[in-house]
């Protein structure tokens, strides 16, 4: 597909208000009636190889890409307190500097269910497996004009990382308070007979 907005050198534009986003593209519908509009969403938390290739997958469906990304009260409530890593300014940006996103919306905690989509209605919507069962993406079908599922594009995941690296930080604690306990154990015996002998 050709490039009707953005040369995917210079940033991508950023909302964070859905109205402005939607005058945005209705303007790029009047202005050139045969753009496609592709629309996906997520947290895109410690950005990785797997969401690059969903961000080039998801545009190749059309000329103009925007990403709705979850903002940190929204990833909180959804993934707990220690969730995301990276903070939604860094996440923004890092989206807005993506060669294949050509717009990006924080979507605000509270805020409707699908909101954006029922008001971007993009040409094709693009999800991941796993994300929505069959129920909803018969609904999500009715919201757009062709909905995209598809597969994980790497088998790399932030929550995969993010494991690891706990992983890797407890082993190294365990290591070093065995290794205190085991140098500190002469000294704590001899007090403790010392203590038991008076």
């Amino acid at each position: 597909m050709s490039d009707y907005c953005r040369n995917g050198i210079s940033p991508a534009l950023v909302f964070r208000d859905l109205g402005k986003l939607v005058v945005h593209v209705d303007s790029l519908r009047d202005a050139s009636p045969k753009i496609r509009i592709c629309l996906t969403s997520g947290t895109f938390d410690l950005l990785h190889i797997g969401h690059t290739l969903y961000l080039q997958a998801a545009r190749s469906f059309g000329h103009f890409l925007i990403v709705g990304m979850d903002s940190d009260e929204r990833v909180r409530n959804r993934k707990g307190p220690s969730r995301p890593i990276v903070p939604e300014n860094e996440r923004m940006m890092t989206l807005a500097h993506n060669r294949y996103v050509d717009a990006v919306l924080v979507k605000e905690y509270g805020c409707p269910r699908w909101e954006l989509i029922r008001l971007v209605r993009p040409d094709t919507l693009i999800v991941t497996q796993e994300t929505y069962t069959e129920t909803e993406l018969k609904q999500l079908r009715e919201l757009c004009g062709e909905l995209v599922v598809l597969p994980p594009q790497a088998t790399t995941s932030t929550t995969a990382r993010i494991r690891k690296l706990q992983l890797e930080h407890a082993e190294e604690v365990g290591k070093a308070i065995s290794s205190r306990l085991i140098e500190g154990l002469p000294g704590f015996i001899s007090e403790v007979l010392a203590g038991a002998t008076k």
